[in-house]
């Protein structure tokens, strides 16, 4: 099938034939010694089970969190291949899941806002899972896949309609916190389809079974049981460790507050532009969290509670999961990929929530567990990009890619983790800037710098951010400023206005023809 014609928004037209993709004898061969079909005559289709969770930064103890409870996501990393240097293309559930499903970027899918919709700029566009929908697969995505209630679940991507628990709103197990959540969703004329934030946290003395994420794995387990017999791509979209921290105690209790530390860095960065962070916005949305008062050390030990309160709730859901894929005979013939949409600010530079183009807001934990993988259990400290996602699992199910997509297939590092790859990874975030206008700062992340350039289109303004992450994965000083590293601040933004494609490995740039 001839690739579509697809324009961008800066004019790159990509005509029939274009592929950012390994050609189809490698990745044949990479089939072949990951040990997925080679040798068979007929290798029966593969499943994947897609695992999404809500702004999950890489607090897991098989990245090195050892503080955490998260048995059954590091099982996955143990079947699979970690990618420990994995970056979303923006810091915002919206834009990031619209990369991760069309395998493009922000300025390509137009999505740059929790409310755009990607078929405005791509509309025969074919996503991941209407890849698999079109070659026999059942496509189903159960919880959040997409951003939104609903407004922009993308019909043509699924076999049926996307599924939402029952009292999908329903946040909070405590029935004094839910009426008063329901009064002030009846007081709003207008809540844009959201839940009045009512309260920041709630660890009820209450089952798992009270929550909306128990309730997406029970009609995971359902379909596995039920429907697992032919070839799917089901999407598994949890809602932890979303705000608001909301829990059963029991998980909470798994985080002592004396045992809590605090961010080691919790001051913004030396010489960074004002706008360049945020005032955690989000977090102080709710109406127990004050608007401006700066946080005790305290409260910031409760927050940190609460988040990793629902990552370890998030687990046991997946380990239920995970279970019933097993109990049915599907674990040896299904891909199982976790992924975080972006990362959170938990403390660290002063902030709470993501939204910037800093390092924890753009990291995100990636695994990718392939049945019989030859290196499972390895990391892989390579940088990639989750439109990478895209290409990988088509390659990984033999499917090509009939449309363009900017990223690249990591089947290649599932075989063999630390070979060379790309030179830098790509994100983006606007901001307001007063008396300026839209500014939109995008970054070049490469193995030790990060890069940040704020511009505004028809506006003198321009800063430059530039941070050393060699030692410390946290920004600190803002070098951009400094004379001694002029050399190296021009090199880096050559680099950036280069673009993604002058990151990539130069033999599959060369086999790619760009």
């Amino acid at each position: 099938m001839d690739a579509l014609r697809v324009t961008s928004r800066r004019g790159l037209e990509r005509g029939p034939g274009w592929r950012l993709r390994l050609g189809l004898t490698s990745v044949l061969g990479c089939l072949a010694s990951l040990g997925c079909g080679g040798g068979q005559a007929e290798p029966s289709p593969l499943n994947v089970l897609f695992l999404s969770i809500d702004d999950l930064r890489p607090e897991l103890g098989s990245f090195g969190a050892d503080e955490m409870h998260t048995p059954h996501m590091d099982s996955i990393a143990r079947a699979g291949v970690s990618f420990t240097s994995a970056y979303c293309q923006q810091a915002v559930c919206g834009p990031s899941r619209a990369s991760m499903l069309t395998g493009c970027r922000p300025d390509t899918t137009g999505v740059l806002t929790l409310r755009g919709d990607f078929r405005d700029a791509l509309p025969e566009h074919v996503s991941l899972p209407q890849l698999f929908k079109e070659n026999g697969w059942t496509s189903y995505a159960l919880g959040k896949v997409h951003h939104g209630q609903g407004e922009l679940d993308d019909e043509p991507s699924w076999s049926r309609p996307c599924w939402r628990p029952d009292r999908w709103q329903r946040y909070y197990a405590s029935s004094s916190l839910q009426e008063l959540v329901n009064r002030r969703n009846a007081e709003e004329s207008d809540t844009k389809g959201f839940v009045a934030r009512v309260a920041l946290m709630e660890q009820a003395d209450a089952p798992d079974a009270e929550y909306p994420d128990a309730r997406i794995a029970d009609e995971a387990i359902r379909f596995l049981r039920e429907e697992g017999d032919a070839p799917f791509f089901l999407a598994v979209g949890f809602l932890k460790p979303h705000l608001p921290f909301v829990a059963p105690k029991a998980y909470w209790d798994l985080y002592p507050a004396e045992g809590t530390e605090l961010a080691s860095r919790r001051t913004a960065p030396q010489g960074a532009p004002a706008w360049a962070g945020h005032v955690s916005g989000e977090l102080r949305s709710y109406e127990d969290v004050p608007d401006e008062a700066p946080f005790s050390e305290a409260e910031e030990r409760e927050f940190r509670r609460g988040y990793r309160a629902c990552i370890s709730f998030v687990d046991a859901q997946i380990g239920r999961v995970l279970q019933a894929l097993n109990d049915v005979g599907l674990r040896e013939n299904t891909i199982v990929v976790l992924w975080g949409d972006h990362g959170w600010h938990l403390g660290d530079l002063g902030l709470f929530g993501k939204h910037t183009n800093y390092e924890n807001a753009t990291r995100a934990p990636l695994i990718v567990s392939v049945p019989h993988l030859p290196r499972a259990g390895e990391s892989c400290s390579a940088l990639v990009e989750f439109v990478d996602i895209y290409p990988t699992l088509a390659d990984l199910c033999g499917l090509e890619v009939p449309v363009p997509v900017e990223g690249l297939s990591l089947a290649p590092l599932l075989a063999e983790p630390g070979r060379p790859w790309k030179t830098a990874a790509f994100s983006q975030y606007p901001r307001f800037v007063a008396g300026a206008g839209r500014a939109m700062g995008r970054s070049l992340r490469t193995r030790r710098y990060r890069l940040v350039e704020w511009t505004v289109p028809g506006s003198d303004l321009h800063e430059v951010e530039l941070y050393d992450l060699g030692e410390e994965a946290v920004e600190t000083v803002n070098l951009a400023g400094v004379p001694e590293h002029r050399k190296l601040l021009e090199e880096l933004l050559e680099r950036l206005h280069e673009g993604w494609r002058g990151a990539l490995p130069g033999r599959v740039a060369e086999k790619s023809g760009m």
